[in-house]
């Protein structure tokens, strides 16, 4: 336990600050900090999911139906869970409650998977396959759910807008939009006009509406599937899915372009918890009901969920699969949903304070259900 600490939450939490300090400083401007969001966003991680995914085989994916199913069902289930409870308990819009969704709602599987469940359960067949499944629900079905909801929210404020300014009752500026200014409620909006004029991609990628506040991008009118076009046109989103695919009917990745693939895949964990920090320093910390919600959800609610379902689905069985099932959910935030929140100006200022927070108490955390666990399942 006093490795994982010292090896990996340690790092996470000394880089972060790091980024923090030099977002006080500002030894990076806002372009720089959007640029290196850019890169995680657009790159970086991408490959990193791609690898990650591409590895696991169909034989894998079918070894265990229960763990397959479980983890599928259970992860997008809190997910949208998260998604829903967010709009209903904190009044959140559309991208706001998705981009919590992807914090609150999705694990850092890829980032500590390995690092945390090795040196608890061993390197073993079943590690190997809890982490593959695990991750591969997470990148390549909650990721692009995120991103679809995070387009359709704006696609729908872009119509909502531009119904408005048709019928001349209000702005023609979307929601979320403008930053320095408000909503006429006092609410800081996203990103100034300045702000498109330099990065034009600052936005999501949502569709535009017409003067009926239909959406309407290449001729897609319908707001449902033109938000699914334009996330599917994110790499972040076609790089998993292509990679599930290509696992799905068997075509398998040379081992020969591997490293090609890794070595730009490496530089997505650093430079993402760095992106974090900066995008910290740049809002005022939180330590209100939410950050404290969010947090108890990802560390507390959801591996208790799992280990129930676990229980009841005949795990309690194998203790050490169902462990590593529960430690695997019960990991800190996912950092694409961090670093989602900072490149597109959504849920900053309650994102990442709950990733700050859940990465400090995860020290906490992870040793209640490493002993919670076997405790659990010996009981029943």
């Amino acid at each position: 336990m006093e490795k994982i600490l010292v090896e990996d939450i340690v790092p996470i939490i000394v880089i972060m600050a790091l980024g923090y300090v030099c977002g006080k400083l500002r030894y990076f401007d806002n372009d720089q900090r959007q640029g290196l969001n850019k890169v995680v966003l657009n790159i970086a991680l991408p490959a990193a999911l791609f690898v990650s995914i591409v590895k696991a085989s169909r034989e894998m994916l079918a070894a265990d139906v229960v763990l397959t199913l479980i983890s599928l069902i259970g992860i997008v289930g809190m997910f949208m869970l998260s998604y829903v409870l967010c709009r209903v308990m904190f009044k959140h819009n559309i991208q706001e409650a998705a981009i919590c969704a992807l914090i609150a709602g999705s694990p850092t599987i890829g980032f500590l998977g390995f690092a945390v469940l090795d040196p608890i359960y061993g390197n073993s067949v079943d590690t190997n396959l809890v982490i593959a499944i695990v991750s591969i629900v997470v990148n390549a079905i909650t990721i692009p759910i995120g991103m679809y909801l995070i387009n359709l929210g704006q696609a729908k404020d872009h119509g909502k807008a531009a119904l408005a300014a048709a019928n001349g009752t209000g702005s023609s500026k979307p929601a979320n939009v403008p930053a320095d200014s408000s909503d006429g409620k006092g609410k800081k909006l996203a990103i100034t006009p300045e702000d498109e004029k330099k990065d034009p991609h600052a936005e999501v990628m949502a569709a535009t509406a017409d003067k009926n506040g239909h959406a309407k991008r290449h001729g897609i009118k319908n707001k449902n599937l033109a938000a699914f076009v334009n996330a599917m046109k994110q790499p972040v989103c076609w790089a998993p899915v292509l990679a599930i695919v290509l696992v799905l009917i068997g075509v398998r990745i040379p081992s020969e372009v591997d490293p090609t693939f890794e070595l730009i895949a490496k530089a997505n964990s650093g430079v993402a918890v760095l992106a974090a920090g900066l995008a910290l320093s740049t809002v005022k910390f939180s330590l209100g009901k939410e950050t404290i919600w969010n947090t108890f959800y990802r560390l507390i609610l959801t591996p208790a969920v799992f280990l129930a379902v676990g229980m009841l689905c005949g795990m309690g069985g194998d203790v050490d699969k169902l462990g590593m099932l529960v430690m695997a959910v019960a990991l800190p935030p996912a950092f694409s949903g961090v670093i989602m929140s900072s490149r597109y100006n959504i849920y900053v200022k309650e994102g990442m304070s709950t990733t700050a927070v859940s990465t400090v108490a995860f020290a906490a955390t992870c040793i209640l259900w490493v002993w919670l666990v076997p405790l659990v399942a010996h009981m029943f």
